[in-house]
């Protein structure tokens, strides 16, 4: 315990007095190379606990997983469709969202998931040519 005592009491204030850290900020160009190396550990320091501090309240956590399908064949590695152009009619809208109860056609879901989070997507149209 003295040993830390020590560190803190002394060791670090004496460390933090002799940074050379200018007074203004034209000083920060007039440091030379020796000075910079003595400013890099406790840059080291500061961004090691940034970084901590940012894992730790991350709100995803360390990976932010963001997944747009929420449930739609979720058993299934890949989700693919297939549509017979003949079947079309004169116009289809095809989701993009994600959202729809009947997809793969679009059923207007993506304007609540607009409104809730600011994104501006909207169904693929299909039209046949006259």
């Amino acid at each position: 315990m003295e040993v830390m005592s020590n560190l803190v009491t002394q060791n670090i204030p004496n460390y933090l007095s002799s940074l050379p850290v200018p007074k203004s900020i034209g000083g920060w160009f007039k440091l030379g190379f020796r000075d910079w190396a003595s400013l890099v550990p406790l840059g080291a320091v500061i961004g090691g606990l940034t970084y901590m501090s940012y894992l730790a309240f991350c709100p995803c956590g360390r990976v932010c997983k963001i997944h747009l399908n929420e449930k739609i064949e979720k058993s299934n590695p890949k989700v693919v469709h297939s549509v017979d152009v003949e079947d079309l009619g004169e116009t289809s809208a095809f989701c993009r969202c994600w959202k729809s109860k009947s997809f793969p056609k679009c059923d207007g879901s993506h304007n609540e998931h607009n409104e809730t989070t600011g994104d501006n997507v909207g169904p693929l149209v299909v039209k046949k040519k006259k």
